[in-house]
């Protein structure tokens, strides 16, 4: 059982036209070369989004909130009971 299942990954001369003909026949022979290039600006894209991750950014300092005064209590308003 183990001789067969590494059998699976080899491919053959034959193998690979049949693959790249059945390719040519769901794509089109113009398409295949803007699948390519999608292909590759995509790698390329995830590679300088892999670079960018790996610096590391300079720590900023803490931001605080803006100061906001008290809201002004109406003098008239009853008040609670304390205790």
């Amino acid at each position: 059982m183990l001789n067969s299942l590494l059998l699976i990954g080899s491919f053959g001369t034959t193998e690979i036209l049949l693959i790249v003909f059945v390719v040519i026949l769901l794509f089109g022979a113009k398409r295949i070369p803007e699948l390519f290039k999608g292909m590759g600006q995509g790698v390329r894209e995830f590679k300088d989004a892999t670079k960018d991750e790996g610096k590391i950014a300079a720590p900023q300092p803490p931001v605080q909130p803006p100061y906001q005064p008290p809201y002004p209590q109406n003098p008239n308003a009853p008040q609670p009971p304390l205790g």
